[in-house]
Formats: C-alpha cells, sequence, structure tokens
C-alpha cells in the first residue's frame, strides 16, 4: 500500500500556503469524476485531476490565488526582521486585484469562465481543441484557500480511506510472490505477504505487511469481509489447503491459484471428493491467475496481469455491494 494519508501529511506539513482544486461538477467525457482533486502550492502539487491543459490552467489559477497570500507573509516576515532593527517596516497591504480576466488570458484559456475573488475562483472549462483536449465534455473546477480546517477535513478522509482499504492476501513470497507484492504495493489497497519461509519475505516492499506462519490457512479465516486471496506458494498441497478454504468464504472478493489447467484439474478433484466442496464454490476460483491471454511466463508479467485482475474483482464486488467510496479525494493524490 503506497499511504496515501502519510503522503498527504507530508506535502502539508512541507508546503506552506496551499490551494484546494477540485472537481466540482462534470458534464460528458472527462479525464477525472467529481470529487477528483489535487493540491497546489508555490511550488509543488499533491494528486491530480486529470492532467493536460485543464491541470495546467487549474494550477496556475491557484497559484495565481495563492501570490497575495505568499506576498502578505514575506512582507510580514520582512517588517518582522526590520523592526529588531528599530527600522520601519513596510506596508503588508494585501493585494486585491482579480486573479485574471477575459482580455488578459492566454489564447488557450480564453473558452473557460474564470469567475475570482481572494480566496476563491470558479473555472467553468470546456475540454475541446481551444484549450488543446479532445475529451469533449465539460468540466467545473473549485479552487479554495485550504484553511485550518479544510486541511483537518482532507486528513480525517485519508485516514477514514485508509482504514477501509480492500485486504489483498499474497500466499507466497516466491519469484511471482515478490512481483506481485511490489506491483500491489503501488495500488491504494492493504496487501499481506503471508510465507512459512522466513527467508522468502525478505525484500518485501516497505508498504506491504509480512506475516510469517506455520498455518498459513488460518490466515484466511482471520481476513476481513471483501479480501482478495492470491495463492502461490512453493507447495502445491499447501496451495490446496489455502484456496479449499478460502472458497468456503462466500464474502471473498477473490480467490486465485497460480498453476496450469491440470493443477487446477487435479485440485477439483480433490477439493470435491476430499474437502467437501461444492461445484459453486470450486467455480469462483481463478486458475491460472492472471488468466491465459498473454502466454508469458516470466514472474514480473504474472505479477502485473494478475494484479489488474485482483484490482478488477475488489471494484466489481464494491459496486455490488454499493459501499461509498469514503473519499475519492484522498485516492485522487
Amino acid at each position: 500500500m503506497n499511504s496515501n494519508l502519510q503522503s498527504l501529511k507530508q506535502f502539508l506539513s512541507r508546503a506552506g500556503h496551499v490551494a484546494h482544486v477540485e472537481v466540482a461538477a462534470t458534464k460528458g467525457s472527462t479525464p477525472r469524476e467529481t470529487g477528483a482533486f489535487m493540491l497546489v502550492s508555490a511550488s509543488a502539487t499533491f494528486g491530480t485531476i486529470g492532467g493536460g491543459q485543464l491541470e495546467y490552467m487549474a494550477i496556475d489559477k491557484a497559484r495565481q490565488l495563492l501570490s497575495p497570500v505568499e506576498e502578505e507573509m514575506a512582507a510580514k516576515r520582512l517588517a518582522g526582521v526590520l523592526s529588531q532593527g528599530s527600522q520601519r517596516a513596510p506596508s503588508t497591504a494585501r493585494a486585491t486585484a482579480p486573479v485574471g480576466s477575459a482580455a488578459t488570458l492566454p489564447a488557450n484559456e480564453r473558452a473557460a469562465r474564470i469567475e475570482v475573488d481572494e480566496v476563491c475562483a470558479t473555472l467553468d472549462v470546456p475540454l475541446g481543441p481551444e484549450i488543446g483536449q479532445c475529451c469533449g465534455g465539460r468540466v467545473e473546477v473549485l479552487i479554495r484557500l485550504v484553511d485550518t480546517a479544510l486541511q483537518q477535513e482532507l486528513v480525517r478522509d485519508a485516514e477514514a480511506e485508509e482504514a477501509h482499504l480492500p485486504h489483498v492476501y499474497i500466499f507466497g513470497g516466491g519469484h511471482v510472490g515478490q512481483a506481485l507484492a511490489a506491483s500491489l504495493a503501488l495500488l491504494p489497497i492493504h496487501t499481506i505477504v503471508v510465507e512459512t519461509r522466513a527467508e522468502a519475505l525478505e525484500g518485501m516492499p516497505q508498504t506491504v505487511e509480512t506475516r510469517l506462519t506455520p498455518m498459513p490457512e488460518s490466515v484466511v479465516r482471520e481476513a476481513p469481509a471483501g479480501s482478495a486471496f492470491a495463492v502461490l506458494t512453493h507447495d502445491h498441497a499447501l496451495d490446496f489447503l489455502i484456496v479449499a478454504e478460502a472458497l468456503k468464504r462466500d464474502d471473498a472478493a477473490y480467490v486465485g491459484m497460480i498453476g496450469s489447467k491440470t493443477k487446477k484439474a487435479t485440485f477439483k478433484s480433490w477439493f470435491l471428493k476430499s474437502a467437501d466442496g461444492r461445484e459453486a464454490e470450486f467455480s469462483r476460483l481463478v486458475s491460472p491467475i492472471g488468466g491465459s491471454a498473454v502466454k508469458d511466463k516470466r514472474p514480473p508479467v504474472i505479477a502485473a496481469l494478475a494484479a489488474a485482475e485482483i484490482m478488477t474483482a475488489l471494484v466489481s464486488r464494491a459496486a455490488q455491494m454499493s459501499v461509498p467510496k469514503v473519499s475519492e479525494k484522498v485516492m485522487a493524490g
């Protein structure tokens, strides 16, 4: 898991004055959904509202909105330095001129309707050839200066989002397990690698949780509802035990096992005859993981395909369960 919460806190602590740029409304085809946001400081950004000219315009307007605040604080700092030397402090009057008007906008921005005051701005942007984009939709962007209340709200949303991230369990830390852990570490999920061998857990990404246990199948029973299970240990018999345990959970979002058609057939026979399994349960098994459309067995390739497969299953289950997304805003970071 690449922690958005930690990244957000680090950005806010270092950025100084910040503007909040949010997709307030959309119409037609747009690069991001309503609620997507980014933060803009004088020299850095956090998150994205979709990139391209739309984002460049929004960043530019956000920094213009920040400029008077930065100038005021710089003047106050200078005044403090000069006052220590008993010299007259310069004026700290805040600039209140509008951020921009249609007459002064570059040609690629004249299609956008821009409304500005001292603390917020609204951009209504058609995503057409006028600004060098061809999405065809329209986006309304709200830009606000971040105060203490908004900063606290952003952190609370990020904490709530992180607390409700779906769990993905990788059983096996071999070549494919290592590669899959690295792929999933970039995604907004909580990844746990489970192993019976301590050495197989070495070198895992720092953001991935590791568990060493002599009974990995017991971890399946403790997993929260909606978890995904990818089974690829060094032992086929152990794979079978773990998969059988996972298939008994009708609340699992995904159960996948690495292997061939022969391995899957062998597992099916054992599962139905010796493990009290049912056809309906077996039908939920994805094997081989990553599918068979791409004939490439290199671990990083299998991992990339499996990661996409797992994310698809997680998103599909969330949609079926109508689980509200706590904060699309934080996910955008």
